[in-house]
């Protein structure tokens, strides 16, 4: 099956990023969702430079809108253009029933249309823990919004024993996100491989880290490699190099090396 690396948004030039690659996770929904014109815009964009380089196909996957999934006392809310009234700051995140959380999926679901985007990835913060009221609201949320035409990929954090995370996965018909150098996905089907780096963010991946990954990738499943360090553009373009000659690549262009 296909393998595709690329990286969490762009470590390099678009034009060469374009080229080397055939997937890009696009970061900056999670903090704030562009208008769809702008998700149209960057769709067209990869599509006329990639034909240039004779290839018609590119692929996007983005994150979901951080009001979903974190709530407004997450530090992440410090780069929310969007005003929230205080009056009204317990109603994102978490999952929650509430309307400005399904509004937030509505927004988001049209720039991933907009975008041609083919997976949407929930990650969640380590506070979103397996309690009750956690677990039911992630319930509740992916049997009441209309998903069709997407791949939900869910991204955990914190203690979450896997086999509650595999009965959800299959219940809701989710993608584990995992770092396949930290855990293995739970999920059946399609993998989706997010590498933040063995100790962190700055964190260069070795050789022999990239043959694991590139092992993990060796499966009947289709998998995404999607790497989000301060390397992510080495890193991506290495593994490419190192699983070549034993993995089918989706590359934006057959000549482009490291």
């Amino acid at each position: 099956m296909a393998v595709k690396v690329g990286c969490c948004g762009f470590p390099i030039a678009k034009a060469e990023y374009y080229r080397r690659f055939a997937v890009v996770e696009i970061q900056q929904t999670f903090y704030n969702l562009p208008r769809v014109q702008t998700a149209e815009r960057w769709r067209q964009e990869a599509l006329a430079r990639r034909s240039r380089n004779g290839r018609a196909d590119f692929e996007f996957t983005m994150k979901a809108w951080q009001l979903i999934t974190h709530e407004r006392s997450s530090p992440t809310y410090r780069r929310l253009r969007k005003a929230i009234p205080e009056a009204e700051r317990d109603l994102y995140g978490s999952f929650r029933p509430t309307e400005p959380v399904l509004k937030a999926w509505t927004d988001t679901a049209a720039v991933a249309r907009a975008l041609g985007a083919s997976v949407i990835v929930f990650q969640c913060p380590p506070r979103f823990t397996p309690t009750e009221e956690h677990v039911e609201n992630l319930r509740g949320f992916f049997r009441s919004v209309e998903h069709t035409g997407f791949v939900t990929a869910w991204e955990p954090r914190g203690d979450w024993p896997p086999d509650l995370v595999r009965r959800l996965c299959e219940e809701l018909h989710l993608v584990h996100v995992v770092d396949p150098l930290k855990q293995l996905p739970q999920s059946e089907g399609l993998r989706y491989f997010r590498l933040h780096g063995v100790t962190g963010y700055r964190y260069l991946h070795t050789d022999q880290n990239l043959r694991t990954v590139a092992e993990q990738c060796a499966t009947d499943n289709p998998t995404y490699a999607l790497f989000n360090n301060l390397f992510m553009g080495e890193d991506a373009l290495r593994l490419q190099a190192l699983a070549q000659p034993a993995l089918r690549l989706v590359q934006a262009d057959p000549q482009a090396r490291a």
